[in-house]
């Protein structure tokens, strides 16, 4: 693999990776940018739904970093510059030294995503998250879990940002989704599919010990604050994790990897 050094920020062959912060705000035009080993690792696994379209590295990183690139394929660029060139180019200190711009999967439907799933599986929902670390953590315990897929409407943030790739460890690049969805048809289509639809509220009578697992279960997620809208909840069977001490709810991401343990233990 031949490595092409970089020498200054201007080089328009890394425009791509220019000023993250900023671009992160306004997208890219079906591409990603992924920082960090563990997040590159997961890009060039065999596992990833996801393919890099080019590599921009600290030059100390590379000999390091060797497995990982004899998975990239040959016509896809490396870049290689020294810090400050590549703390330019970001825009901020890149102390991880790695950087990699990456190509989001063909758009599924939902009816698609969910025809690939099996008679015993699970899947996430999520309704008006706009955290991205909380859409990071729960692609993280999804796939941690075994969820077969990861469902977000149309009010929840781009799982794709930066940030949301990074706190998932790499899970949004591996992990079927589907993305903006409306919610009321989000339900339909899991209803019509055969999933047992739960909505994940802290108003909710039946406690998560005391919900069936098997079969298709659906688990829908909202926001810290206001929860899931009413009209979500009264379409599902409401399911809560009884909490003490005064409390009434968890953080969104730390509650789904307690309910996903629930549902994807042997019944």
């Amino acid at each position: 693999m031949a490595l092409i050094r970089i020498d200054s920020a201007g080089d328009p062959r890394i425009a791509g990776f220019r000023d993250i912060r900023e671009r992160d705000l306004t997208g890219r035009r079906g591409l990603f940018v992924a920082e960090g080993e563990v997040v590159l690792n997961v890009l060039t696994s065999a596992r990833s739904l996801c393919r890099p379209t080019a590599l921009l590295l600290d030059g100390k990183r590379v000999e390091g970093l060797a497995e990982m690139l004899a998975r990239v394929a040959d016509e896809t660029p490396v870049y290689v510059a020294d810090q400050p060139v590549l703390d330019a180019i970001a825009g901020f200190h890149l102390h991880r030294g790695i950087l990699a711009l990456g190509e989001k999967p063909r758009a599924e439907t939902l009816e698609s995503c969910l025809a690939g799933t099996g008679p015993d599986c699970v899947v996430v929902a999520a309704s008006g998250i706009g955290n991205h670390d909380n859409i990071g953590g729960i692609f993280r315990n999804a796939a941690a879990f075994g969820a077969a897929a990861v469902l977000l409407d149309r009010t929840c943030c781009d799982p794709f940002y930066r940030k949301a790739i990074r706190v998932s460890v790499g899970a949004v690049l591996r992990t079927p989704m589907v993305t903006g969805l409306d919610p009321s048809a989000m339900i339909d289509g899991l209803e019509a599919a055969g999933f047992a639809v739960m909505a994940l509220t802290p108003g909710a009578e039946t406690p998560l010990e005391h919900s069936p697992r098997g079969g298709r279960v659906a688990l829908i997620l909202g926001p810290e604050g206001p929860g899931l809208s009413p009209g979500v909840i009264g379409r599902c069977r409401p399911v809560g994790i009884p909490m003490s001490g005064g409390f009434d709810s968890l953080n969104v991401s730390v509650a789904s990897g307690i309910a996903l343990h629930h549902f994807t233990r042997e019944a």
